[in-house]
């Protein structure tokens, strides 16, 4: 009787065997955190058809096995605000635990070709918004394929033009831009009616605007505070959702002032959001209107403070007039460290990588190592804040900000059953960032599995070479 008894309770014991049917893959004993449900606890996730179908602590059964023990289980990174849509940059995000990666600040005048561009050949999952700079170029027939120098940012708008950009603005919603960008600091020209025009077509379909706002810096009355206030006296006029890009360096030593401006502006009803990214340093290209006369007094920085990633030289006078004509990318250090950390410690406030395009050897390191510097430096080393409140700002917040336009983004950014197996794995003690500004072109370390809709991309902290599972990032087509 004694063995039956003991048999019993062992069996009664033992973690429950369910899903006879073997599963494509299961993580076995991670430590899930997912931001939503805020679960922290240790429990095996089941993935079948790129969907999670099961989050226990039964045992299950899978074609494939990952051992998670002593690894952190979360949903996929999402960054909201990244230049580089290439191969290349698919990779080192990848590495850098992103999942799904988004261009919707600049974003393009053709969605439809933008996404048919990228249909079956991306390693992660890839989005873009009508760009209100793009559609400005276009109709204004300046050429290129990012931002303006010419009458695209310093000439005016007629009546007419404006109607046009409203047309393709409403054109490329109805191609399924999950939102709208805009970057009125490369348009300086733009009247405050031609920005109103763009935000009442995005109200019209309920679409986030995503704003590089007029102006940068401390100078009044050019200052990031005013630019602010522009924005979001818009959103109240038309009811557009906001959302305010990379604040600090919009703000610099005043992005407190910014960010309360914001706080204030959601407690009183609005629909309004911002970002950060990890770094002192921000980047653009030199020739643009952001370095028109006067830059030295609103950034309060001058010459040596930009670097030519060309060469990796610092510009100095004589240089920048040189460099300024020929066109090309800087990195402006002008970023306080205790913004960087004040930004990042703020449950408001997203984080976003504002990745570069790969344009040479030298970019700015922010595109390959953003998720993994605010792991490992900012949460493990300097406990700026904790792992959980990191975790909310990379996945379920940007979720949140795109869901109500694109409502594919309800199943992303969560571990729960029936979300998208958009799934970083990271090891919390020795995740880090090791792209740097002297050597931008190094892949994160402490990463070692990513699963995009339910395929490895990333195993053992290597690129699965011939994995392309990325998928549109989208919100529905008209039909």
């Amino acid at each position: 009787m004694g063995g039956i008894a003991v048999g019993l309770l062992l069996a009664a014991w033992a973690p429950r065997v369910v899903d006879k049917e073997p599963l494509d893959l299961v993580i076995l004993g991670g430590r899930v955190m997912d931001p939503e449900s805020g679960l922290d606890a240790v429990r095996n996730v089941g993935i079948r058809d790129g969907k999670i179908v099961a989050v226990t602590e039964d045992l299950l059964q899978g074609r494939e096995t990952i051992d998670a023990k002593g690894l952190v289980v979360a949903p996929g990174f999402i960054d909201m605000h990244e230049h580089g849509q290439a191969p290349r940059n698919y990779d080192f995000q990848a590495r850098d635990g992103v999942t799904t990666t988004l261009e919707l600040e600049v974003g393009t005048a053709d969605v439809a070709g933008w996404y048919a561009a990228r249909q079956g050949k991306a390693r992660i999952n890839y989005g873009v918004s009508i760009g209100h700079i793009p559609v400005r170029m276009k109709v204004m027939k300046e050429a290129g394929d990012w931002v303006p120098s010419g009458d695209a940012a310093h000439r005016a708008a007629s009546a007419q033009q404006i109607m046009e950009m409203s047309e393709l603005m409403e054109r490329g919603f109805r191609e399924g831009a999950p939102a709208m960008g805009m970057g009125i600091n490369y348009t300086e020209a733009a009247s405050h009616e031609e920005i109103l025009e763009m935000f009442r077509v995005a109200a019209k379909y309920k679409a986030s605007v995503h704003v590089h706002v007029r102006y940068g810096g401390v100078k009044e009355p050019t200052s990031g505070l005013a630019a602010v206030e522009e924005v979001i006296a818009a959103a109240a006029s038309t009811g557009a959702p906001l959302h305010v890009v990379h604040v600090t360096s919009i703000g610099l030593k005043d992005t407190p002032d910014l960010i309360a401006l914001i706080e204030g502006a959601r407690q009183r009803g609005l629909d309004v959001t911002t970002e950060c990214y990890p770094y002192t340093a921000g980047s653009t290209n030199l020739e643009t209107a952001i370095f028109d006369p006067g830059w030295q007094e609103s950034m309060a920085i001058t010459y040596k403070d930009l670097l030519w990633v060309k060469t990796g030289e610092r510009i100095s006078e004589a240089t920048f007039a040189k460099f300024r004509k020929e066109g090309g990318t800087v990195i402006v250090f002008s970023i306080p460290e205790e913004v960087v950390r004040g930004a990042l410690a703020n449950p408001m406030v997203m984080v976003a990588s504002d990745g570069m395009r790969f344009t040479g050897p030298k970019v700015h390191p922010r595109g390959q190592a953003t998720y993994a510097r605010v792991l490992g430096h900012y949460v493990r080393e300097e406990k700026v804040l904790d792992l959980m409140s990191a975790l909310r700002k990379m996945t379920i917040m940007p979720a949140q900000r795109l869901e109500k336009r694109a409502p594919m983004f309800q199943n992303k950014g969560r571990i729960r059953v029936g979300a998208d197996a958009d799934i970083t794995i990271f090891d919390p003690q020795r995740v880090i960032d090791k792209a740097t500004y002297d050597e931008p072109m190094q892949y994160s370390e402490g990463i070692p599995y990513v699963l995009v809709n339910g395929v490895v991309v990333v195993r053992e902290e290597k690129l699965v070479e011939d994995a392309f599972p990325g998928k549109a990032a989208r919100a529905p087509v008209a039909q």
